[in-house]
């Protein structure tokens, strides 16, 4: 199990959403970045968002459909 995370540079918080490494992770990854690229959005891989306070507050979303739409939006 880990977290993706999408963080907008320069704001507060982030968006997080608990999945599972693979291959499934790395080309959800890849389509997410092709639609917002590198400038403005981070996306990253952690295992467990307590660990990480530079992202906080999180917020925890339910499906890579709420995921996405969310990251579209940042």
């Amino acid at each position: 199990m880990c977290y993706l995370i999408a963080k907008k540079f320069g704001d507060i918080g982030c968006v997080a959403l608990q999945t599972s490494h693979g291959q499934h992770l790395a080309d959800f990854k890849k389509r997410l970045v092709r639609v917002v690229g590198y400038d403005r959005i981070q996306l990253v891989t952690i295992s467990r968002p307590s660990a990480y306070g530079e992202y906080e507050p999180y917020r925890f979303l339910e499906t890579e459909q709420e995921f996405e739409e969310a990251v579209r939006h940042m």
